[in-house]
């Protein structure tokens, strides 16, 4: 019942959309843009927090007027960053974390723009990495983990924002070209390709990207620090192919490839690998 409901919202929003685009084509841009970018679920409630993060200390950053809320597990000098996917928070670490603990480092986790603790309606790529970087000019991270779309984010942080301190980069099921992801959308939507376009153009206008660019294959291979990326054979949510892309073009990276776990790599051999990665 719950996949017809939202099978029929999401054909319901798409044909408004698409009318609407030629009737009044900058409130369809902005309404198409905005369910793009929407999450729907990835809150958390601060009353309610689980032990293992109401445990740890909390400090929260501003980045362009938006408070974002962090996690931090003190250890010794290296610094640990971990970034969680779309529509998830740093929740998604708890069995990871005992793991990383044990390394001695100091690990410090991100709730995403409009996810978790942290403020806003939007999210995206961009503002993710420039939220890493508020970050990281107090917190200089050795090590950044990412999961999903946080393991994109990481590889484009790294990228734009170059970095010296990071040494090692762990990427679990991340996607590699932005345009699979937002073609997804445009499908899914049943979108027209005059509103595909209208898209295109505004995504342009806001971050002088282009989506067809922002792809590792025109970042990663400016990426100098190490990396480890996991991917599921039998990832449907985000396709193995879009890690081996990244591999091919991140020189300095190694691939390993699971199967039986899924996009959401939850897995004790995955958590003991990405621990000894991080002390070799």
């Amino acid at each position: 019942m719950k996949q017809f409901l939202f099978f029929i919202t999401t054909k319901s929003y798409g044909a408004y959309i698409n009318l609407l685009c030629f009737i009044a084509p900058k409130k369809a841009t902005l309404l198409a843009f905005s369910l793009f970018s929407h999450p729907r679920k990835g809150k958390l409630n601060s009353n309610q927090l689980p032990p293992f993060l109401a445990e740890a200390k909390k400090e929260t950053f501003d980045n362009h007027g938006l408070q974002f809320q962090t996690y931090r597990w003190d250890g010794d000098e290296k610094i640990i960053f971990l970034l969680h996917g779309w529509e998830s928070n740093t929740m998604r670490w708890k069995k990871l974390l005992p793991h990383l603990i044990e390394t001695g480092h100091t690990i410090i986790a991100i709730d995403a723009p409009a996810h978790g603790l942290s403020e806003g309606k939007e999210f995206n790529v961009i503002r993710y990495a420039a939220s890493i970087d508020c970050v990281a000019k107090k917190y200089s991270p050795n090590y950044i983990i990412g999961h999903s779309i946080g393991g994109k984010a990481s590889l484009y942080y790294q990228a734009t924002y170059n970095n010296p301190t990071v040494e090692k980069m762990v990427l679990l099921g991340a996607p590699s070209d932005y345009a699979i992801i937002f073609k997804n959308y445009v499908r899914l939507l049943r979108l027209n390709s005059r509103m595909e376009k209208l898209i295109h153009q505004h995504y342009w206008e806001r971050f002088q990207v282009k989506v067809a660019d922002f792809s590792a294959q025109h970042y990663a291979h400016s990426v100098t620090a190490k990396g480890l990326l996991f991917h599921d054979l039998d990832d449907t949510v985000v396709l193995y192919e879009e890690s081996k892309k990244t591999n091919q073009y991140w020189k300095t990276s190694v691939l390993e490839t699971t199967k039986g776990l899924g996009h959401s790599l939850q897995n004790k051999e995955v958590y003991k690998k990405i621990s000894a990665y991080l002390l070799q």
